[in-house]
């Protein structure tokens, strides 16, 4: 069984998911090479697919992160932590 003949696109090998993991992991370069691997139709679909995945993993992280500086600023406005007693002096 020749496994070029029956999938369409070989495994991703372990030296590409490390440059495809280290290049993710550059701050701007990563975010838009996340986007391009995550629309690319000719890629392998494996790679497209954890790209989507670690897209969805940033959307939530960053909604989760809007939502507690959002309950942090609200209760700073509203004097939640007035009467906290931060310091022993």
């Amino acid at each position: 069984m020749d496994f070029n003949s029956e999938f369409k696109h070989p495994p991703v090998t372990t030296g590409d998911w490390f440059l495809t993991i280290l290049v993710a992991n550059i701050p701007i370069i990563g975010l838009v090479m996340l986007v391009v691997w995550a629309i690319d139709k000719q890629g392998n679909p494996s790679k497209a697919n954890w790209a989507k995945a670690k897209l969805i993993w940033y959307a939530v992280a960053l909604g989760l992160g809007l939502i507690f500086i959002i309950l942090m600023g609200i209760g700073a406005v509203t004097g939640v932590f007035d009467g906290l007693k931060l310091y022993d002096f």
